[in-house]
């Protein structure tokens, strides 16, 4: 390790690291990991919590977005702080659905429209239009 200090939003320690073997440098991020939460599915299935797949989809829903990606992990880290603290070890998949939505909604309303297109299962267009007609009612 040839240094190391916390990210500027204190959710991780970053490392600077060197290859004795090949004198290659890389960078590395440790993050606290307050207890092991396990997801659990609409159908009863259980899976470990995956922080990954929960900034996939964020990203996928924010894709070409003049969104900073910095204040998309401070998000995502948000997100799993909340999770983590709710003291709770099972989590329903829902709760995590609800969240990234409340969060979307926020930050910005075309990530928030296709993060819900996937996520309420919408298969026709009138669907989509029934949802804006929604978000427009409730903006007035």
């Amino acid at each position: 390790v040839k240094d190391s200090r916390p990210t500027d939003d204190r959710g991780a320690i970053r490392r600077r690291r060197f290859c004795p073997n090949c004198a290659a440098r890389f960078t590395t991020f440790e993050r606290v990991q307050l207890r092991e939460l396990t997801v659990v599915k609409k159908h009863g299935q259980r899976e470990p919590f995956d922080r990954d797949k929960l900034a996939r989809s964020i990203y996928i829903a924010l894709r070409k977005r003049p969104v900073e990606p910095d204040r998309v992990e401070r998000i995502i880290n948000s997100l799993v702080r909340q999770l983590e603290s709710s003291g709770e070890t099972d989590i329903p998949s829902d709760m995590i659905g609800g969240l990234v939505m409340e969060a979307l909604a926020s930050l910005d309303q075309v990530a928030y429209i296709r993060f819900a297109s996937v996520y309420r299962n919408f298969r026709e267009a009138k669907d989509f239009g029934e949802f804006v007609g929604r978000i427009a009612a409730d903006g007035d």
